[in-house]
């Protein structure tokens, strides 16, 4: 008798989507990757036309037309409101017979821990942190930009770092490299050319994402104000995550905190370092980590964890998806290589916060 299938799993993304088809033992019975996931841009429906096309796929080399039940870990779904909205429209579907569906960034805090227990921080496009228990209580930001008090992420910081180097090169300003190196990586030769060719499209304004790793080589390199930018992010990341596990009860206790999206996954050097520093100072139980695996995993483990599956199975998955979690001094559990010299970390976050699926601003 063959396998059936019991959860399918969804990681949506502002970027790319990722689904899999799991049976009840853990098995990965198929995977599909399909585009975007924006339903501010497209409207819900549309979005979730988009997952579909995914879904069908994975269903079909699954050899299935629906599962037990849907764990959908969505970008773009800030606020609990629009989970529900969410949920509502993954059900008219009826790809299986119960729906749950969370924000995209409980994928990578499940994805990072062996059990529900932890605070995940995620800075890609945009900056975000969510915490469980097992038990099941939860914290959460709303993350929908400035609006709701977030700073940074690859697409802030680049903004961040482009005010600086403006007011250098006019004088109004402190002195920075800035004001060379961001120019200088589109082939400009001073901060006005570039001001000039960003508002005239010249340069066309997405491509702004690409200044983060620059910021990061300059901050590298010794700059003060982009090390000052840098430092910035780093205490962003740790207030909240010092504010989840307030929220959670686990300030006193031993607790993963992980981090995720593209930004803190290049694992720079100074923001890597100095997230390290103040967590030490703030929650000193808190025992860091960098996640690589995929998210969709997240997703998968919560599916499973939803319908009573064995350790045995959530392992079988794990071991499927693959993933590294890197903890103190860059210890590998379990393992693939750690990035190494700054540099390396630079290549690694060239599209830091360029349609990562963890935004944290949707």
């Amino acid at each position: 008798m063959g396998l059936t299938g019991s959860v399918l799993a969804v990681d949506a993304g502002n970027s790319k989507t990722d689904v899999a088809v799991v049976a009840a033992g853990g098995e990965v019975l198929a995977t599909a990757r399909g585009g975007a996931f924006r339903p501010p841009a497209v409207g819900v429906e549309r979005a979730v036309d988009a997952l579909a096309e995914a879904v069908t796929r994975a269903f079909a080399a699954a050899g299935v037309t629906a599962v037990g039940h849907v764990s959908a870990c969505l970008a773009n779904a800030d606020l609990p409101v629009e989970e529900e909205q969410l949920a509502a429209a993954l059900r008219a579907r009826a790809w299986g017979a119960s729906v749950d569906v969370r924000n995209d960034t409980f994928a990578v805090l499940r994805a990072g821990i062996d059990e529900p227990r932890g605070v995940a921080v995620v800075c890609g496009a945009g900056v975000n942190c969510v915490g469980m228990r097992p038990d099941g209580r939860t914290a959460r930001f709303p993350a929908i930009g400035r609006l709701s008090g977030d700073w940074g992420g690859g697409w802030g910081l680049a903004e961040e770092a482009l005010w600086h180097a403006a007011r250098a090169e006019d004088g109004r300003g402190e002195p920075t490299e800035l004001a060379r190196t961001l120019p200088g990586h589109f082939g400009l030769g001073s901060m006005y050319a570039l001001i000039e060719a960003l508002h005239l499209r010249h340069v066309e304004p997405v491509r702004r994402h690409e200044l983060t790793p620059v910021l990061f080589a300059t901050a590298a390199g010794g700059d003060p104000v982009a090390r000052a930018i840098v430092d910035r992010q780093a205490d962003e990341v740790v207030a909240m995550a010092t504010v989840a596990l307030t929220r959670l009860d686990l300030l006193t206790e031993p607790t993963p905190v992980l981090l995720g999206g593209s930004v803190l996954a290049a694992r720079h050097a100074r923001l890597d370092d100095r997230i390290r520093e103040l967590l030490a100072a703030r929650a000193p139980e808190a025992v860091p980590r960098v996640v690589t695996a995929r998210p969709v995993l997240g997703a998968v483990l919560l599916g499973l964890d939803r319908t009573g599956a064995s350790p045995e199975a959530h392992a079988r998955a794990r071991d499927h998806f693959g993933g590294v979690f890197m903890g103190r001094g860059g210890a590998l559990h379990p393992g693939r290589t750690a990035p190494g010299s700054d540099q390396d970390r630079v290549k690694a976050g060239a599209n830091a916060g360029a349609g990562s699926d963890t935004c944290g601003d949707g």
